[in-house]
């Protein structure tokens, strides 16, 4: 089954480099259109700032100057991205070590499962990590637009959403193919342990075979070695 972990490796190394675009994406929310008239501007915003761009093309971006006045679903989605990332590129390099086609480390195809079985679950918890702050994000968005005493600036979802969204399905994905192809690999080429234990010889007994055996050798005459 190499073929199955090498194709949860690609799948959740996919998964891990979207992420990584989601994260540097402008658009997590854009300015919705929703009853205006005239938009001489569109305004759109991420994890890390806020741009503001007009008709001709010309964009201004701020970044946020204060972490402690941002929301606080902002400030958690940016701590678990950043772990989702790390955790990805952890998980990378564990199932780089544990695929069946490669030298790397172990050789042995107990150990290289088991350390396959390390990268995908590191590939599911970087999944997780990265698909709450992204659904959180989207849940506050989707809140603020349908609600109708909301003073701010109403926002529509952006296209980073999605590339999350899809990132982290991928490196679910993966994760569930790697830790398949470790049960798999573990069912077929299992540890069996055999107990062998020698029979026990007492004293007595030992003394009784060795007179039987001087019985034996006395019953022989001596024509018999002419």
């Amino acid at each position: 089954m190499s073929a199955l972990d090498s194709l949860g490796f690609l799948v959740g190394l996919a998964g891990w480099i979207l992420i990584g675009v989601c994260l540097g994406v402008d658009q997590w929310k854009v300015s919705s259109l929703d009853g205006s008239v005239i938009t001489t501007s569109t305004i759109y915003a991420n994890l890390w700032k806020s741009c503001a761009s007009d008709s001709t093309g010309v964009y201004n971006c701020r970044d946020f100057l204060s972490l402690f006045g941002l929301s606080d679903y902002v400030r958690a989605s940016q701590a678990l991205m950043i772990i989702s990332i790390l955790l990805g590129f952890f998980a990378g390099i564990a199932s780089l070590f544990g695929l069946k086609c490669t030298l790397l480390g172990n050789t042995d195809p107990i150990v290289k499962a088991k350390i396959a079985t390390v990268g995908g679950a590191l590939f599911i918890v970087a999944a997780l990590c990265a698909m709450v702050p992204v659904s959180w994000y989207a849940y506050n968005v989707t809140v603020q637009f349908y609600d109708p005493i909301y003073p701010g600036t109403k926002y529509e979802l952006g296209a980073g959403l999605y590339i999350g969204w899809a990132g982290g399905s991928l490196e679910l994905i993966g994760g569930i193919f790697l830790c398949l192809s470790c049960k798999s690999s573990t069912g077929v080429t299992g540890n069996y342990s055999y107990t062998y234990r020698a029979a026990r010889s007492t004293p007595a007994a030992m003394s009784k075979k060795l007179n039987s055996e001087m019985d034996n050798t006395s019953n022989y005459g001596k024509n018999a070695y002419v």
